[in-house]
């Protein structure tokens, strides 16, 4: 459904994104990772049709971003982190007007409309001036104009942005109700929200794409951080030794807890392997209490740090634009 190839976009000697690729199948959600600057906004906004690529090529639904913008743009829903509201209207009023301009024809105008409203539990507030709803309802109304004209393919940058813990529950359970029906990327900074959510995620860093696999792959492969986390008492000079040598262990962290005489020990093992046992068993026969032990496994905050993470700061891909945000108050970046 969405094809991106070769895709770069520079700002003069600025490189936002560069050699991007990657898919989404149809009824997929793909989820956007990457920190500030590393050029997700860009490229969101080149798959809209809101800027385009210094080169390379993307398709949406089998239409080029390029040659067929028109076409693209009727087959998404997009909603940026900050939504394009109109404070002076009314929720319905709105809707109705994003639904008309979108060429939704006048006979399922009316449905379309009141179905947004229902998926994204607006009916209390269709009167209501969308200057006046507050940060979480404003998130809603910006949801459902993304999908009043039911899209085949949707993007959302941000979309729990600003919103409580149990809006976040109720826009995780629409967006799991479009899969399948619409293809989606969702960009977002809420890494459980992506395990919880996406189907795949795409991991981008200083404008190229570093990781593509299902958030499951990428915590048990990419770094296989599967251990133990450990807590005994008469920690001895030897137990080191041991827990290395068992079959299976890869590393063995310890750190002592302040103004106690336990030992906290991360014992960090290949992902193929289960030596728990065999763990348990060297922690009691070398005359060490054993306090505690339970399983641990590497998170996607785990994956993205470590494929995001320098040592030394490098130029951020997106600052070129931030820069062109001062001299056109028309372009609005996102973080």
């Amino acid at each position: 459904m969405i094809e991106v190839e070769h895709l770069s976009k520079s700002y003069g000697p600025h490189a936002a994104i560069e050699d991007v690729f990657f898919t989404v199948e149809p009824g997929e959600i793909l989820g956007f990772l990457g920190p500030n600057g590393a050029g997700k906004t860009t490229t969101m906004r080149i798959l809209s049709g809101y800027l385009p690529a210094s080169s390379g090529t993307a398709r949406v639904a089998g239409y080029d971003v390029h040659t067929q913008s028109m076409a693209v743009r009727q087959r998404i829903g997009y909603l940026p982190e900050n939504p394009p509201l109109y404070n002076e209207m009314t929720v319905l009023g709105y809707l109705h007007f994003v639904a008309q301009i979108k060429g939704v024809s006048a006979g399922d105008r009316r449905q379309r409309v009141d179905l947004a409203i229902q998926q994204c539990s607006l009916e209390t507030e269709t009167q209501t001036l969308i200057g006046r709803l507050s940060k979480g309802f404003r998130q809603r109304v910006g949801l459902a104009q993304a999908i009043v004209h039911n899209p085949p393919v949707i993007i959302l940058d941000e979309p729990t942005v600003g919103l409580d813990p149990r809006q976040i529950m109720e826009v995780r359970k629409l967006i799991k109700g479009l899969a399948g029906n619409h293809t989606i990327i969702l960009s977002t900074h809420i890494l459980p929200e992506v395990s919880m959510t996406c189907d795949r995620v795409a991991i981008i860093n200083h404008g190229k794409i570093v990781a593509t696999d299902a958030p499951d792959t990428l915590m048990e492969e990419l770094i296989g951080r599967l251990g133990y986390a450990v807590e005994v008492g008469g920690m001895s000079q030897l137990l080191t030794q041991k827990l290395m040598a068992i079959s299976g262990v890869r590393e063995v962290t310890v750190e002592e807890i302040p103004d106690s005489a336990h030992t906290r020990l991360q014992i960090t093992c290949h992902g193929e392997t289960e030596p728990g046992s065999a763990i348990a068993n060297a922690i009691i026969k070398s005359g060490c209490q054993l306090h505690e032990m339970r399983r641990t496994r590497a998170t996607l905050e785990d994956v993205f740090l470590e494929l995001t993470t320098e040592e030394e700061p490098l130029p951020i891909a997106d600052t070129a634009i931030d820069k062109a945000d001062a001299d056109d108050p028309e372009l609005i970046v996102d973080p």
